[in-house]
């Protein structure tokens, strides 16, 4: 037996998540059993799609759902070692056993941190990759508009469009974040949506129209987006976060799909196995090369858990958001 931690709901969110919906709780994880292998978290991974799981999905007697890097610290499975390191969705836990069934062992480049397999690297990575050549069917020279461009896939989507020599315009929710893709990014163009008039700016930054939309977040970024776009414009959702808290903007351009010939098409990051191989090799020099830059937000401590989640909706982070639990 050795002692570990859950991070576990406690009750239902209304709107934002606040500390009292979420309880930690201490365990005994019992040792590795027969064909089971038992992982330490290394670093955990906070992403928007958990915020909707919360009203329903998510067990309250279970940890949250979520995935992470973690060390196999005992193996009695053929398949892993003790000492490899491991992609899982294990959920939010210290250490827990596994039969392995969808744990990913990694081989990580040691020219590149760890945290990268989180996000460029990772999840996050794959979902803008996928999301931006093969659901956005990107053409090379393109107009781009990417709505939370400062986030952890808008970032990666943003910078992969510039890599392929398209006019890119980014919006995100400060000034700070605003500088980062503006200086470090290298984007045409962004938007502080909350401290400038969304459709003006955009119609402003887009003089050429819209050729894909990346959308992560709804609303008032959707119904901007719409009227600008080009004819056989496509519109990949990634997501829609100003609705995940409940309530919400209206969309009233919806219109403009039927004569503008647009296609809107939802995706998720499994859609897309057969590109990881490209994607890995791509996005890793890239890395090297420093032609995808990135920015971390990293709270150290497993008791973090609920401020790294609470701070996603609340924009306190600057990039992926994630929890360091052990090194």
């Amino acid at each position: 037996m050795t002692a570990s931690r859950q991070f576990r709901l406690a009750r239902r969110p209304r709107g934002v998540p606040v500390p009292e919906d979420f309880v930690m709780i201490e365990i005994d994880t019992p040792d590795a059993g027969e064909g089971e292998i038992q992982i330490q978290n290394l670093i955990l991974s906070v992403d928007p799609y958990m915020r909707p799981r919360l009203d329903a999905d998510q067990p309250f007697d279970q940890p949250m759902i979520g995935g992470g890097l973690g060390r196999i610290v005992q193996s009695r499975n053929p398949k892993f070692r003790e000492g490899d390191i491991v992609r899982h969705g294990g959920g939010f836990q210290e250490r827990f056993n596994s039969s392995g069934a969808g744990v990913q062992v990694l081989t990580p480049d040691p020219a590149l941190p760890l945290s990268v397999y989180m996000h460029a690297l990772g999840g996050t990575g794959i979902t803008a990759y996928g999301g931006l050549l093969e659901t956005g069917a990107l053409k090379d020279g393109e107009q781009v508009f990417v709505s939370t461009a400062g986030g952890a896939v808008g970032s990666v989507v943003a910078q992969i469009a510039k890599i392929k020599g398209c006019h890119v315009v980014g919006s995100t929710g400060s000034d700070a974040k605003a500088a980062w893709l503006r200086d470090v990014a290298g984007l045409d163009a962004v938007i502080n949506y909350k401290t400038q008039n969304l459709a003006e700016s955009l119609k402003a930054a887009t003089p050429k129209g819209i050729d894909v939309y990346f959308e992560n977040v709804g609303g008032a970024h959707l119904d901007a987006a719409l009227p600008r776009m080009n004819v056989r414009g496509r519109i990949p959702v990634c997501g829609m976060i100003s609705m995940y808290n409940g309530g919400g903007e209206g969309v009233h351009n919806l219109f403009a799909l039927i004569y503008g010939r647009i296609r809107m098409e939802g995706f998720v990051a499994s859609d897309f196995p057969h590109l990881q191989a490209q994607f890995v090799s791509d996005m890793t020099g890239w890395l090297k090369d420093g032609k995808v830059r990135y920015e971390e937000t990293i709270l150290d401590g497993f008791e973090r858990a609920a401020e790294g989640l609470i701070g996603l909706f609340e924009g306190r982070n600057a990039g992926k958001m994630l929890i360091r639990v052990a090194d």
